[in-house]
């Protein structure tokens, strides 16, 4: 590896850069300087609004940087990604960054890029290998945290008494484990706050609604709703307004994301709180890629700030929804 080419690379790309902050590189057996800097980027997919927000966030920062961008939809099949990664490392890119579709199942293919000298970093979603030297970094929220503040608003919503709903994300992502568990951890000093029922909705908005859908015709007696996605939300919610049903109402609802569509919903009273998991750290990956590239040491969890939206602050909040 050379450690020259890198800061040389880094310096040009942090100068063309001041719009993202950004910047780049990894080991120079691969492409030199004079032929640009190559990022392969693996998404999830494109399931919500939250998730188009977030492509558009890396996208642009790459732009701004100047950054060659490889850039792949894994349609949420982790074969799919694996694939993708495999290509990038085929291709040679200076560094590789995807959003894992679920926690388990990377060792094999992270090993290859490390064996190949390229840096990996995760984005928005968490692995769950005991080996984190096959990854640089981490970028992305607290699940956990989400959950138990999703857990908090609702609690005080309901004065601590509510029958819940409770649609999960897609099956083995950090995102859906994580949220599920802060939010129990939450509820489970509230022994009159009760999960009746859960299902995952993986995170689409016709999913969620099917889902919805069925968990409530078994369980009229539910009073409220916990979400792991805004997208999954307004589907619950479509589901429920065509059983005649009135949301903010007959049940409360606490989501998490931060979509324009929820923060309409929050405005006009049908969600009781909405907790932000902010899309847009498209700048903070190339950041942080950029001081991986001038030997500087990145931290291993580079957690976004959330804020948490009620009916009293969306207003403020609404002009900057995606």
């Amino acid at each position: 590896m050379s450690r020259k080419w890198l800061i040389t690379a880094g310096a040009a790309l942090l100068a063309a850069s001041a719009l993202a902050g950004s910047a780049t590189s990894s080991p120079a057996k691969h492409q030199r300087a004079a032929g640009g800097i190559t990022l392969g980027f693996s998404q999830v997919g494109s399931e919500s609004g939250w998730r188009t927000a977030n492509t558009k966030s890396i996208q642009s920062s790459a732009k701004a940087a100047g950054i060659n961008l490889k850039f792949s939809d894994a349609q949420q099949k982790q074969e799919n990604q694996i694939a993708a990664i495999r290509s990038y490392i085929q291709q040679h890119v200076n560094v590789i960054a995807f959003s894992p579709v679920v926690e388990s199942g990377w060792d094999a293919v992270l090993n290859e890029a490390k064996r190949a000298g390229i840096p990996v970093i995760l984005t928005d979603r968490a692995v769950d290998s005991k080996d984190t030297s096959l990854y640089k970094t981490f970028i992305g929220s607290d699940f956990i945290k989400e959950g138990e503040m999703a857990g908090e608003y609702l609690a005080k919503a309901v004065n601590g008494k509510a029958k819940i709903i409770e649609l999960q994300g897609t099956i083995g992502s950090s995102p859906a484990n994580d949220r599920q568990k802060g939010f129990a951890d939450y509820i489970k000093d509230h022994p009159d706050m009760q999960i009746i029922a859960s299902q995952s909705g993986d995170f689409a908005r016709d999913k969620g609604r099917q889902v919805f859908e069925t968990l409530y015709q078994a369980h009229p007696e539910a009073t409220a709703l916990y979400s792991h996605n805004d997208e999954m939300t307004m589907g619950a919610i479509a589901a429920m307004e065509a059983a005649g049903k009135v949301p903010g109402k007959d049940l409360i609802i606490a989501s998490i994301d931060g979509t324009k569509d929820a923060a309409n919903a929050l405005s006009s009273g049908k969600v009781v709180v909405v907790v932000e998991c902010n899309p847009k750290f498209g700048p903070a990956a190339f950041a942080a890629v950029e001081k991986y590239g001038n030997g500087e040491k990145i931290e291993a969890r580079l957690v976004n700030t959330d804020r948490v939206f009620t009916k009293d602050n969306v207003a403020a909040y609404l002009p900057e929804a995606y």
